[in-house]
């Protein structure tokens, strides 16, 4: 099947809004891109036009999304690009253009971020087996490997 993926740059324009459905989590903002140019005669940075476009994020991404994205923070998006045209009283009425997730992220150009893995939830583990107390045990499975060696010079 062919896809438009793409990958834009821009402002949260509006909080992300999540819900839980049948089909597991989902969240959706909008995305304010806009072109910056050089203007010559000015000798300074200018904006262009303004394009926003509503980014939809699924799953584990919308969770990741809800509790890391606020308004304002530039964003990274990478995703499949939809254009739809709402058709009213049978005329030719509203066009956007969707953005489906595929990853969300700070842009570190313009500020830092600190990463923190998500906690999934999992299902329960099997239970351990119990240690065989009759086989003697090596200790192998105890040892930390070795660190290596720092070695320390002075330059003077």
């Amino acid at each position: 099947m062919n896809e438009t993926v793409v990958c834009v740059v821009g402002n949260v324009a509006t909080p992300p809004l999540y819900r839980e459905t049948a089909a597991g989590p989902s969240a959706r903002f909008r995305l304010a891109v806009t072109a910056r140019y050089w203007d010559r005669e000015k000798s300074a940075w200018t904006d262009g036009h303004t394009n926003f476009f509503t980014v939809w994020a699924n799953r584990q991404l919308a969770v990741n999304v809800a509790a890391s994205v606020e308004v304002g923070q530039p964003v990274v998006v990478q995703g499949r690009l939809k254009v739809r045209t709402e058709l009213r009283d049978g005329q030719q009425g509203r066009t956007s253009a969707d953005i489906d997730a595929v990853a969300v992220g700070h842009d570190l150009a313009r500020g830092t971020a600190l990463f923190r893995r998500a906690v999934r939830q999992e299902t329960p583990a099997a239970p351990r087996p119990e240690p065989n107390w009759e086989t003697p045990a090596t200790g192998a499975e105890d040892e930390q490997p070795a660190q290596p060696a720092l070695a320390v010079t002075s330059v003077t």
